[in-house]
């Protein structure tokens, strides 16, 4: 049986506007064998999931173009990022919040993904765990323009994009979401175009 190294574990609530956030005080035992008290701010805004699209007879993948005010106020100029298709998993399961988001966010509806990774996203101070996927799409399961929804006033551009500009993108910095990097990476890695 694997040996504790995390006692008196103490929860306060400091935010519940949107998600959560809580300052966390816990006993660490090193591997010294030292304990330690440690506190931690930690952000609990649920698992989500992304999903690299993909077009084999076209070369293409499509990516969304959206706001992101953390990163305009970390110097990303008009705060615009190039991402996957992704969302919040909202007791859904995984691959049923993917199928749902990508038809919100770009307009495709898909009838099957395929799960390539689950990783935490910033483990650092988010509970958060992303599951990540790929799927093939064709023009026929175009269904709408996508953009998001109006009621959580989502602005998302559907970006299609020959593949290869997208690594060329990825490559010059104009791609800085980690989860879009992923997932680019993995395609290339795996010669999916």
């Amino acid at each position: 049986m694997p040996k504790t190294t995390v006692k008196n574990i103490n929860h306060t609530l400091l935010s519940d506007n949107y998600y959560i956030l809580h300052k966390v005080t816990f006993d660490y035992m090193m591997r010294s064998g030292k304990w330690v008290t440690q506190m931690r701010e930690v952000y609990n805004r649920g698992d989500g999931a992304g999903i690299l699209l993909y077009n084999t007879t076209k070369k293409t993948v499509i990516l969304t173009k959206q706001f992101r005010m953390p990163t305009y106020l970390n110097n990303n100029a008009d705060g615009m990022l190039i991402e996957i298709a992704a969302g919040m998993l909202d007791k859904d399961q995984p691959e049923a919040c993917i199928i749902r988001e990508t038809e919100e966010e770009v307009g495709y509806r898909l009838k099957e993904v395929k799960k390539v990774y689950e990783a935490y996203s910033s483990p650092g101070v988010l509970t958060e765990k992303m599951h990540f996927f790929i799927g093939e799409y064709t023009d026929t399961m175009k269904v709408n323009e996508g953009g998001g929804l109006e009621s959580e006033h989502e602005d998302i551009e559907v970006l299609e994009l020959p593949f290869n500009k997208a690594i060329e993108m990825l490559n010059n910095g104009e791609i800085l979401d980690t989860r879009t990097i992923v997932l680019l990476q993995y395609a290339q890695i795996h010669k999916l175009l």
